[in-house]
C-alpha cells in the first residue's frame, strides 16, 4: 500500500523539515498512561517525533519506516538528545514486511493505515496485555490531494482483530488539520 505518497515524496519531504524534531501527536501526548511499560515498535515512525517522546518517557523505542532520510534524522536527533532508539528499514506495502521484527509490548500505528492482512498479524508482534495504539486520519476526514480515501482510519478496519485485541479506548476529534481518530486495544492473554 502505498501512503500519503512513495518513498521519494517522503525522503523529499524530509530533506525539507528544519532541524528540529516536530512535537509529537496530541493524542499520545494525552494518552500516555495506557503504554505497557518496556518496549514500543512505533511502525511508520518518520523522523521520530513520537519515538523521541516515548524514548524520553523512558520506553525502549524501536522505528520502522522505508523513508532512509526520516530514518536518518531520527537517528540525528536521538543522539543529539542522548536517547536509545533502534532503527530500521522497511517498507510496510512489501508481503509480510514485519515477520521479523520481533514481539513488544507496544505497538504504535501513528497516521499509517495497515490493512487488514497486516492488522490481523499484527498481534504476533504485541506481548499478552500489551497495547495497540493506533491514531491518525479517520473516515470523517475531508480527502485531497495528499491523503486519500484509502488512507483513512475506518472503524471496519478492527472487525478482524477483536479475538486478540479489546478496545480501552476511542476517541474522534475534528481540529485545524482535519478528523482524528484514536483507538486504543489492549491483547487479550493467550
Amino acid at each position: 500500500m502505498e501512503y500519503m505518497g512513495n518513498k521519494e515524496y517522503w525522503d523529499e519531504k524530509f530533506a525539507s523539515r528544519s532541524d528540529n524534531p516536530l512535537n509529537p501527536e496530541k493524542s499520545i501526548v494525552e494518552n500516555i498512561e495506557y503504554f505497557k511499560n518496556g518496549t514500543i515498535l512505533d511502525i511508520a515512525c518518520g523522523d521520530g517525533r513520537n519515538a523521541l517522546f516515548l524514548a524520553e518517557k523512558g520506553f525502549k523505542v524501536t522505528g520502522v519506516d522505508f523513508s532512509s532520510r526520516a530514518l536518518e534524522r531520527l537517528n540525528i536527533f536521538a543522539k543529539r538528545y542522548s536517547y536509545s532508539v533502534n532503527t530500521l528499514k522497511i517498507d510496510l506495502s512489501t508481503p509480510n514486511p514485519l515477520n521479523a521484527i520481533g514481539i513488544f509490548d507496544n505497538v504504535l500505528i501513528n497516521h499509517y493505515r495497515l490493512n487488514k492482512q497486516q492488522l490481523k498479524h499484527i498481534e504476533r508482534h504485541i506481548t499478552d496485555e500489551g497495547i495497540l495504539f493506533i491514531c491518525g486520519f479517520g473516515y470523517k476526514h475531508k480527502v485531497d490531494s495528499k491523503i486519500r480515501e484509502e488512507d483513512l482510519i475506518q472503524p471496519t478496519d478492527f472487525e478482524g482483530i477483536g479475538h486478540s485485541f479489546e478496545l480501552i479506548n476511542h476517541a474522534e476529534n475534528l481540529d485545524d488539520r482535519g478528523f482524528f481518530v484514536t483507538y486504543i486495544f489492549r491483547k487479550r492473554k493467550s
